[in-house]
């Protein structure tokens, strides 16, 4: 088999329908682990709104969720070379963090 055809079988096709391509705003993430699973939980905040939703779950492997980790600071490294530091604050004025687990914007 050549090489041109094994990287074709290899291939996934991905769909992105539109509902999701238009995708979902979150300034607060709850990251939680077990022995087996990485649980991350979107959650956006309102200012002023003492209630927050979770939006989005997402759990991975922690396999994946190491993946993750590196594909984010590859991106955040090549966004940071074109467009300057990011700067983070430890403190997000108006936000509370949450009770009981330990949040990042």
């Amino acid at each position: 088999m050549d090489q041109n055809k094994e990287n074709q079988n290899n291939q996934i096709e991905i769909e992105l329908t539109e509902e999701i391509a238009q995708g979902t705003y979150s300034n607060l993430a709850i990251i939680s682990h077990s022995t087996s699973e990485f649980v991350i939980d979107f959650i956006r905040v309102v200012p002023g709104i003492p209630k927050a939703k979770v939006k989005s779950r997402i759990i991975l492997t922690p396999e994946h969720a190491k993946r993750l980790l590196s594909a984010l600071k590859e991106n955040i490294d090549k966004f940071e070379k074109m467009n300057g530091p990011i700067s983070v604050s430890n403190e997000i004025p108006g936000f509370l963090p949450p009770i009981g687990g330990v949040g990042q914007a």
